[in-house]
């Protein structure tokens, strides 16, 4: 990706990575600071971000009509995870049943390709900006949780498929925006072809 389409595609950096599977992670600071093309915020167009720059564990947010959007690359043990009865148990909407997605994302895993994670990284409750802890944290003062999204603001969390937990002020799942996949580029703001009038604005809580 060029320096120019950076520029104009993603706001900014954040990344966080697995010192191994199933090891502890530890975040990375916020590593650039990026403005997206004006007219393409004020159009409300598609972004895109280079999937294939992104390590296991790690995870970017770019911004997407003013909001942050994390992007995640999901090792296979945090896919693993995911599926563990014991996390599903304690989940909210663990079936994606309140309309949060498009129907494309309607899955486990909440997204095209189980390995990519892409959601809108506002929460539920009040509208902060949850935290990105890939593995439990001490800094996260919360008991039975093995990791995933922190909001600070009221103690909300999510998983790294951005299923709410049960029992936490958030009502619903972090929301996913139209996407689509081309090759290895993630395009924000555009449907598949299979489900092109899909409509963001019918997602029940941002």
């Amino acid at each position: 990706m060029s320096t120019s389409a950076t520029r104009r595609d993603f706001l900014y950096i954040a990344t966080g990575a697995f010192a191994s599977i199933g090891a502890a992670a530890a975040l990375v600071p916020m590593i650039a600071q990026m403005e997206p093309d004006a007219a393409t915020l004020a159009a409300g167009g598609p972004v895109e971000f280079d999937a294939s720059t992104l390590k296991p564990g790690q995870q970017v947010v770019v911004r997407w009509r003013s909001r942050p959007v994390f992007i995640i690359n999901r090792p296979p043990q945090a896919l693993k995870e995911l599926q563990d009865p014991g996390l599903i148990a304690r989940l909210s909407d663990p079936q994606s049943g309140e309309p949060q997605q498009p129907p494309y994302a309607m899955n486990w895993h909440r997204s095209i390709d189980p390995k990519l994670g892409v959601m809108v990284g506002i929460c539920t409750h009040l509208g902060c900006i949850p935290l990105f802890y890939p593995q439990p944290s001490a800094q996260v003062p919360t008991a039975n949780w093995e990791g995933g999204y922190f909001c600070p603001c009221h103690g909300s969390k999510y998983d790294l498929a951005g299923r709410v937990f049960a029992g936490v002020p958030a009502p619903y799942n972090l929301p996913v925006p139209p996407y689509r996949l081309i090759n290895n580029t993630i395009r924000i703001g555009e449907n598949p072809p299979e489900a092109a009038n899909w409509d963001f604005e019918s997602i029940k809580q941002i």
